[in-house]
């Protein structure tokens, strides 16, 4: 005779039952007790005397539902959201399987399908995880074997935050994070807002709004922390858009904005270090959605609609944010150097481009042609061929190296702005042209080794 378990409803039942049986007891009162009718306690004492404790147990009991999903299509609804719906939450998912896949299945079903095989949506409340790693721990210590013990040990793992604890840089200035988050933040169309944040504070120290991620966004933040602050130790940032090595389909040096940056942080003496994983700097990813929960509703009261409105708004933006929710810089050791002055700041922060002289003694830059110009204003001419180094500085002031010597750029104009013939032409004072010294950012040589290098470290890693 085969062993039967019943679960706590049915047992009280069975319980019940058959002390009425053996007493031939009160049948009113055992009616009562199972919240029954008479008519169904009749049944079940005829159930009883025909199967015995067997008929106690229901009769789905081990039976699949009709409409239930096979394992074939749970492993294909799992394979979907880790290969491709893997940042969604369990509502979106649901949302595009219907839309997408064909596969009509409630929100429901997907949280306790992925839940089950410990696969957590991105806004999975700490509590939830908490709690489950708290059931997994308990069923760790009776599993009877070391390898049941390893399998529960790897869902442990997968139940972890995404971004977990970590300490805080001790001195002011020590690490920097930095990164782009393109949102909805104003208007109806998309912008990238660029951020910087010191790890040990919690300050902003550089906000920009820009089309998309850009090299001139990040020098714009960078120009902020540099002109306020100073040159910090160390930058953390990913390794997406600007930080990538070269765009693809591209061969311009221009648009190499990896060289770019890193060569302005090498000549400002600052460490900088790149990842693709969200957890290299959990920070400024948490400040994002601190910012997209705030910074929109912000923007539209303001009633602001364009870039140049909302990069103005961001200056007072960030001391109240500052205030509210950052450490105090006094509490903190600054390690930040010198603010060095605004010149060589728009000067190492410039687009180096390499290029040559045509046959018309000018050099073609975005689209435009410029001429060579020295002191004094007066143009300068060299040969088809001769190579150059063209520097856009950041307060867009054009200029051009040659061998040792540096040149003022003048933009040639399609269309003379005043006819020599027919109007009246003042008489132009002799007026001298701000030219910097010969530094060492701007050598075309020391420029090309370092983009050498970089190339050939990238090879090497790849």
């Amino acid at each position: 005779m085969r062993k039967v378990e019943l679960r706590m409803n049915e047992e009280f039942k069975y319980k019940i039952i058959k002390k009425l049986v053996e007493t031939n007891g009160n049948k009113k009162r055992a009616a009562i007790q199972l919240n029954r009718s008479i008519r169904q306690v009749d049944r079940m004492i005829a159930g009883y005397k025909a199967k015995g404790k067997e008929y106690f147990i229901h009769g789905n009991r081990g039976r699949k539902p009709a409409h239930a999903l096979t394992d074939e299509e749970k492993n294909e609804i799992e394979q979907l959201y880790q290969n491709k719906y893997f940042d969604c939450t369990y509502t979106a998912f649901a949302e595009f399987l219907a839309e997408r896949e064909n596969i009509n299945i409630s929100i429901n079903e997907v949280r306790v399908l992925l839940r089950d095989r410990y696969i957590f949506s991105p806004r999975t409340h700490k509590s939830t995880r908490k709690r489950i790693r708290k059931q997994l721990a308990l069923e760790q210590k009776v599993a009877r074997t070391k390898s049941e013990q390893a399998i529960i040990q790897e869902k442990i793992v997968a139940v972890e935050d995404a971004h977990p604890r970590q300490p805080r840089c001790q001195y002011f200035g020590e690490e920097l994070q930095m990164d782009a988050c393109i949102h909805l933040w104003f208007g109806d169309k998309k912008t990238a807002l660029h951020a910087v944040l010191d790890d040990a504070t919690g300050n902003v120290l550089g906000l920009y709004f820009d089309e998309q991620e850009t090299l001139n966004g990040y020098y714009n933040i960078t120009y902020q922390f540099l002109t306020k602050y100073g040159i910090p130790y160390k930058i953390k940032t990913d390794k997406r858009t600007v930080f990538e090595y070269k765009k693809k389909a591209s061969s311009l040096v221009e648009e190499d904005t990896f060289t770019q940056y890193a060569y302005a942080c090498k000549q400002l003496g600052i460490q900088i270090e790149t990842s693709s994983i969200p957890e290299f700097k959990p920070r400024i990813e948490r400040l994002f959605q601190t910012f997209q929960q705030r910074l929109p509703q912000e923007l539209r009261l303001a009633q602001i609609n364009t870039i140049q409105e909302a990069n103005q708004f961001l200056a007072k933006f960030i001391d109240r944010y500052n205030k509210k929710f950052a450490l105090c810089i006094n509490n903190s050791k600054s390690v930040f150097e010198k603010r060095p002055e605004k010149p060589k700041i728009n000067l190492i922060l410039a687009i180096l481009t390499s290029r040559v002289v045509d046959k018309g003694h000018a050099i073609k830059f975005k689209n435009k042609y410029y001429r060579f110009t020295n002191q004094h204003g007066y143009p300068i001419y060299f040969n088809k061929g001769t190579k150059c180094m063209v520097i856009q500085s950041f307060d867009n002031k054009m200029y051009a190296t040659v061998d040792n010597s540096v040149f003022s750029l003048e933009e040639i104009p399609e269309v003379q702005s005043k006819s020599e013939n027919f109007d009246e032409v003042e008489e132009v004072k002799e007026r001298k042209v701000y030219i910097p010294r010969m530094i060492h950012p701007w050598k075309r040589e020391y420029f090309e080794k370092f983009v050498n290098n970089q190339e050939h470290r990238l090879e090497m890693v790849s």
